[in-house]
């Protein structure tokens, strides 16, 4: 379909279009011709993903000056596989349409865990370990040594890319993953690198959220990017949750010892280095005279090693004098090493700011700001000096490093919190230092001062008015999109009370009463008896989660379960999980129909859709609040009061009621699907909860669906059912929730002629 979108002519790859993706379409027009940023919530499965696409591959080839590139941000591998199809849909649409492909080239970066051909690295299963051994294969002291002695490993494909691929462009087209690993295999090139080489004559970069946004890699992956960008944060509603976990560090006992280890390699390395070849050392000294910018030699194999955020005039600095040679570096390390160490021998919480902290440390060790804060680099240096393969046998003390330079660095924004013990296992002394992010805006603030457009869009940002504040910036445009349907093909209820009256809640006081556990599960029992296919439901933590359904052994409610479906529950292993998810998704494939136990902001509530048969139904037990007594939550809680007037309440609140949409969500994933959304917790019910909800949602959710029982809920649940079994094609939706040309093009002169009457009536005015 080609289409007029405010003038602009937009080639869509689909012969209708959905209302809400026009109206899409002009907002998001609007935000790119303003050069400003926006927040769009649209439902989830309207084709949110091919609008974005359409809109601005039309707006950069027919203003390539003003958008020259699209970086589109995605969280999941699969999430990415996907987009990446719908561009190719659409360039092929347009090759179709004007009979040649536009000069366009479209690319997608992931890690090298995703995109390592090497047939033996490739074998490993941790990114870090492969990681490691890819630049063990590609440092350049490697190569170097290679020249003279042929029985050392390199990576055939890297060497492969160095000699002929960093001259060559790719061709003009879409490249997924398994392109991309293609293409390589051809030419014996590294897709890894010609990958991160392309994306800067690449105009569509499609990778994930921490390539932008979390400094250590963005400063060396992403630094050299147009500002004429447009910027898309895909399923952005816990984007504030990646800054600030992008800017945070984590140090306990465990980190501590192994970081001691590396120092006492690096101090045996320096010492035969220093016998051997002391002009190496000598050089690099000289290199830390005239600044880091210098002394920071080609990183391009080097991901592990960027900086966590240091300002370039920093950078541009000589290097303090007490860190610059090699074993005063190495001896000032075990100073702040042992420093930590004492921090970490406590008995009692202690919370201070990265100020409390500096002074502390000057009083202590005699350590000063200024050293501390070029600590990550002078060691990226170092390790590069002394010619080390592994790096993945340094992160410890890369950790370290990168602490001492954040906590110089920021004074504000910031908190530090050591405990005796972990969270996990608060009976065992384990003391865990964290530095933590309290603003999310500092990860993300980079972003919107360095490119013209970002977008940051989902089909739960509700209420929308909460992201300018924890993010700090001024939207141009802010929408919220309801779904057109030709039928009711959700049905979302707030089951407030058992079938004994019995008030249901997940809340601290009555979570453990035997009278609600029940009633929660005579409501799934019932559920799964009248309900066909899949039901997904989600509860609040695992704790909870292990909790009811040991509590459902007893009572016998898993034996009633099994009767009607198969159960399958998610766990805090990833592998577990993901045989879980196979089996349930095979169950539901075979017609005998299963239920999943899952948690609320676990692996299965982002990025996994239960569509169509997969999930009819989904049940949130509870409102899934973040845990509380957190004293890193508590922190940013402060801080959010102070600095943004945010009140606890309204934050938790926004954050528990966007985790419930999202994980309810996952029932309904196109217009031709249809699922139940139960809410069980009376708490739903009150207007402070309900109208966080997203529109899409809330528009469907009458006032005589706000506080039912078991058994109406099951009862309407069974009518509804019985509606939705009719035979429904994507065709039904004409002339109700379509658009076809003829409609748009009545829209576009009646959209025109207002504007020439609003031109009339302000002439005749003057």
């Amino acid at each position: 379909m080609k289409l007029s979108v405010d003038g602009l002519i937009v080639y869509f790859p689909y012969d209708y279009i959905y209302p809400e993706q026009y109206a899409y379409m002009c907002e998001l027009k609007k935000a790119i011709d303003a050069k400003g940023h926006c927040l769009l919530e649209m439902p989830s499965g309207t084709g949110k993903t091919t609008t974005l696409l359409s809109l601005v591959v039309a707006y950069m080839i027919d203003k390539p000056m003003d958008v020259r590139k699209l970086i589109y941000c995605s969280r999941t591998v699969p999430e990415i596989e996907k987009v990446m199809e719908e561009l190719k849909k659409l360039l092929d649409y347009y090759e179709q349409m004007d009979g040649e492909y536009p000069r366009l080239t479209g690319l997608v970066l992931s890690s090298r865990k995703n995109m390592c051909i090497h047939p033996e690295v490739s074998k490993e299963k941790e990114g870090k370990i492969i990681d490691g051994r890819c630049h063990a294969l590609t440092a350049s002291h490697v190569r170097e040594r290679y020249k003279f002695d042929d029985t050392i490993p390199i990576c055939q494909y890297f060497e492969g890319f160095a000699l002929d691929g960093k001259d060559s462009t790719l061709p003009h087209g879409v490249y997924t993953l398994d392109d991309m690993k293609q293409y390589g295999r051809d030419r014996n090139w590294c897709p890894y690198f010609l990958a991160r080489f392309s994306i800067i004559h690449a105009q569509i970069i499609v990778y994930s959220y921490h390539y932008l946004l979390d400094p250590k890699i963005a400063d060396v992956v992403s630094k050299e990017l147009t500002k004429e960008a447009v910027v898309i944060f895909d399923e952005a509603h816990n984007i504030d949750n990646v800054c600030i976990d992008s800017m945070s560090v984590k140090i306990n006992r465990k980190v501590i010892e192994k970081s001691t280890a590396n120092l006492q390699v690096l101090e045996k390395t320096v010492a035969e280095i220093k016998q051997d070849d002391q002009k190496k050392l000598q050089e690099e000294y000289q290199r830390m005279v005239e600044g880091l910018r210098d002394a920071a030699v080609s990183r391009e194999t080097d991901v592990l090693l960027s900086n966590p955020v240091l300002p370039d005039e920093i950078l541009q600095e000589a290097v303090p004098g007490n860190i610059r040679n090699a074993e005063h570096f190495v001896s000032f390390l075990k100073r702040f090493v042992e420093y930590l160490k004492t921090r970490l021998r406590v008995q009692h919480v202690v919370q201070e700011s990265p100020a409390g902290f500096l002074r502390d440390i000057q009083s202590k060790v005699c350590i000063e700001r200024k050293p501390l804060r070029f600590c990550a680099e002078r060691l990226t240096s170092l390790l590069k000096t002394l010619e080390i393969s592994n790096l993945t046998d340094f992160s410890p003390i890369i950790l370290i490093t990168h602490l001492a330079t954040l906590v110089s660095t920021y004074t504000t924004g910031f908190t530090i919190i050591v405990e005796p013990f972990d969270d996990k296992t608060p009976t065992v002394s384990n003391p865990v230092l964290h530095f933590s992010c309290l603003d999310s805006s500092i990860a993300i603030k980079p972003v919107f001062d360095r490119f013209q457009t970002v977008v940051i869009t989902s089909g739960t940002l509700s209420p929308l008015d909460m992201y300018p504040k924890i993010l700090n910036f001024h939207p141009v445009i802010m929408s919220s999109f309801t779904m057109t349907l030709a039928r009711p093909c959700l049905l979302p209820m707030i089951i407030s009370k058992g079938n004994d009256q019995v008030a249901i809640s997940s809340k601290f006081e009555s979570r453990e009463d035997n009278a609600v556990i029940r009633n929660y599960g005579q409501l799934l029992v019932e559920m799964a008896a009248n309900v066909p296919d899949g039901i997904v439901c989600f509860f609040t933590s695992y704790m909870y989660l292990e909790y009811v359904v040991a509590s459902w052994y007893d009572q016998g409610v898993i034996d009633s379960l099994q009767r009607y479906k198969l159960l399958f529950i998610e766990t805090q292993d990833s592998a577990e999980t993901s045989f879980a998810l196979m089996y349930y998704i095979k169950a539901c494939e075979s017609g005998r129909g299963a239920v999943l136990l899952s948690v609320a902001r676990g692996k299965v509530s982002e990025g996994v859709d239960f569509d169509h048969h997969l999930g009819r139904c989904v049940l949130m037990f509870g409102i899934p609040y973040v845990y509380t007594q957190s004293r890193i939550l508590k922190a940013r809680l402060d801080y959010l009061r102070d600095q943004f007037q945010i009140r606890e309440n309204d934050f938790l609140t926004f954050d528990a009621m966007r985790h419930a949409a999202q994980c309810v969500g996952r029932a309904i994933r196109g217009k031709t699907d249809y699922g139940i959304m139960v809410f069980a917790d009376k708490r739903f019910s009150r207007a402070d909860k309900r109208t966080k909800l997203p529109k899409w949602i809330q528009e469907h959710l009458k006032d005589s669906l706000c506080n039912l029982s078991t058994e109406e809920g099951v009862q309407l649940a069974k009518r509804w059912l019985r509606q939705m079994a009719q035979p429904f094609t994507r065709e039904d939706q004409l002339g109700v929730s379509l658009l076809t040309l003829e409609q748009l093009q009545t829209l576009e002169a009646k959209k025109q002629q207002e504007m020439e009457q609003d031109e009339g009536t302000s002439s005749q005015d003057q």
